[in-house]
């Protein structure tokens, strides 16, 4: 099939580039030129593994290619999918849909034939009926029809993701559309995978919906960390405990500083909105967003109070800067409220992340940064894991201490055995983990 995939984003180039593996016809359209010349040199403009290997095999077999015009992409197109952002809006946290809409009057006027348009970015219910308005009003005599197919990729794990989903959900109103739709998912379904065909609003809400509950498991989580260091239980005993709780599943039940991230805050943030402006609010939703902004604050507070109420003048070591490991996404990451409120209070932050650096540079003034783990760790009075890494879990706990001026250690994530470092000399805090009895 012949796809037009509006956006080359993080949604919309991973989606293309699954899509072209799939055997379709790609083309990505994106306005920014800069971003279009580079994508056909084969420079990948984010990072997520094994994008880039995907895009260049499917750029030189002829499926896939990337332009700034979308009229041929769409004139020639059975499907087009929008897969433009939709950050929160300023002022209100509702989603902006500028782009999304923007979007469908310039494809508005490229249909040739008879199209699906696929809402593809995370929208709020509503939308499509709005963007198929907006079509219909421009060009009466268009044939199309509007669908909506919510992505559901974890950065990191994005192309497992699109080619092992657990679900695709698919939003129709036609027999029509539910065939192309059919017809572009075919090789998920020859393996089985589930897919749930419904309508247009139902298929909005569900992308919010789970992405809702799984910051709600996570915040959940949080807050029973807290309590567990309260009195003396740990929070990982007990998530493993709830988890096989078939009802409960294991995932998204480690403790942390908070989630962040471009999909969980605006979301939840949307959603919220969204709810209220239709008199259905969402107080557990709205609950999560207030306690998950302000732990992410509070964490700065704990690394304080290790250091017994103040952080003036010592030098703090931060492991992790994006909002998760094998992403460079820095949007909502913990690490851009607790790093300025250490450097208040005093500190100075060295910090090393294996992706995220040139971003953070820009977001977190002041920061020196260093070339690896152990230079970061090099002369510090504290060191501070923020994000979870695989390759921090596999760094020599020894020679961290041999490099430190001080072996204290606050760890976000957990990623460190509690006894062990204490064993080895480090004063050590985690989250949800108990104290070592005096």
């Amino acid at each position: 099939m012949r796809i037009a995939m509006i956006g080359s984003g993080y949604v919309g180039l991973v989606s293309g580039a699954c899509f072209a593996q799939f055997g379709h016809d790609i083309v990505c359209v994106d306005k920014d030129a800069d971003k279009v010349a580079r994508l056909r040199k084969g420079e990948i403009p984010i990072y997520e593994p094994g994008l880039d290997k995907l895009v260049a095999d499917n750029a030189r077999a002829g499926r896939l290619s990337f332009d700034t015009g979308l009229a041929d992409a769409v004139g020639n197109a059975d499907a087009v999918f929008i897969a433009v952002g939709t950050p929160t809006r300023r002022g209100d946290g509702h989603a902006d849909l500028s782009y999304v809409y923007a979007a469908a009057a310039e494809i508005a006027e490229a249909i040739r034939g008879y199209t699906v348009v696929v809402t593809k970015s995370t929208v709020p219910v509503g939308t499509g009926r709005e963007v198929a308005r907006i079509i219909r009003e421009a060009r009466p005599t268009n044939n199309f029809d509007v669908a909506s197919n919510p992505e559901f990729l974890r950065e990191g794990a994005a192309i497992e993701d699109f080619m092992k989903p657990d679900r695709v959900v698919i939003g129709v109103e036609s027999q029509r559309a539910r065939d192309v739709m059919a017809a572009v998912y075919r090789p998920l379904n020859l393996i089985q995978t589930p897919m749930v065909f419904t309508n247009i609003e139902t298929a909005e809400v569900t992308k919010y919906a789970g992405n809702a509950f799984l910051a709600t498991k996570i915040t959940f989580i949080n807050e029973i960390a807290d309590l567990c260091e309260k009195v003396g239980a740990d929070v990982h005993d007990v998530a493993r405990g709830i988890g096989l709780d078939g009802r409960i599943g294991r995932k998204f039940l480690h403790p942390g500083p908070g989630f962040g991230g471009s999909c969980f805050p605006k979301d939840t943030l949307a959603l919220a909105y969204t709810a209220r402006e239709v008199n259905a609010p969402q107080t557990i939703v709205e609950q999560v967003i207030e306690v998950n902004n302000a732990r992410k604050k509070r964490m700065a507070r704990k690394v304080i109070d290790f250091c017994g109420g103040s952080v003036a003048g010592i030098t703090i070591a931060v492991l992790g800067l994006t909002f998760k490991p094998n992403t460079d996404d820095m949007r909502d990451a913990p690490s851009l409220d607790i790093v300025p409120a250490l450097q208040a209070a005093g500190a100075t932050i060295v910090a090393f992340d294996p992706e995220g650096m040139k971003e953070a540079a820009r977001m977190l003034p002041g920061v020196a940064f260093a070339g690896t783990a152990y230079e970061a760790a090099s002369g510090a009075d504290l060191l501070v894991v923020i994000t979870e890494w695989h390759e921090f879990r596999g760094l020599d706990p020894r020679r961290i201490k041999e490099l430190m001026r001080q072996p204290r250690i606050v760890d976000l994530r957990n990623i460190f055995n509690p006894d062990e470092m204490r064993d080895l000399g480090f004063a050590y805090e985690g989250i949800g983990r108990p104290r070592p009895r005096t």
